[in-house]
């Protein structure tokens, strides 16, 4: 069962609404993997994500550190950026198992790591189409599909 649900956003302010959105409805173990080319707007959806929940108000494309990590009263965050690997193996040396059972990630380039992805995440697909941004959301379980339902 794959549900899918199209959001499109007209500007930044609609897509920090739609990140915020998002964030609310975050648990312990999700996984966001973003997909799409360069500057669709991956960094953009993730900052906006990570300052509703936290109080950082910096929040640096993680594309030379490969991962930043953000606290948050029931989670950590975890913000990665697979671009630059060079195998889905070296992953693992940035802590990628534990954090998928611990916090939430936001993975952006996640097609780099794909053999390593479970199969119920938030497999979201951003593209840009006569200046709109659209967010096509899939997620494959009942309770996600609930979650995705509570976004209007």
């Amino acid at each position: 069962m794959t549900c899918m649900k199209i959001f499109k956003c007209k500007n930044e302010e609609d897509t920090k609404k739609l990140a915020q959105k998002f964030a609310n409805i975050a648990k312990k173990g999700d996984i966001f993997a973003l997909y799409g080319t360069l500057g669709v707007g991956k960094s953009c959806f993730s900052r906006y994500f990570i300052q509703h929940l936290t109080d950082v108000k910096e929040v640096p494309s993680p594309t030379f550190t490969l991962l930043q990590v953000y606290e948050y009263e029931n989670f950590d965050i975890y913000h990665y950026d697979m671009y630059r690997l060079k195998n889905s193996n070296e992953a693992f040396e940035l802590g990628i198992e534990e954090a998928f059972y611990e916090g939430v990630n936001l993975i952006e380039w996640p097609e780099k790591i794909s053999e390593l992805l479970p199969r119920n995440i938030w497999k979201i697909e951003i593209c840009v189409e006569n200046d709109i941004r659209i967010f096509k959301v899939m997620v494959t379980s009942d309770e996600k599909q609930q979650r995705l339902d509570e976004i209007l």
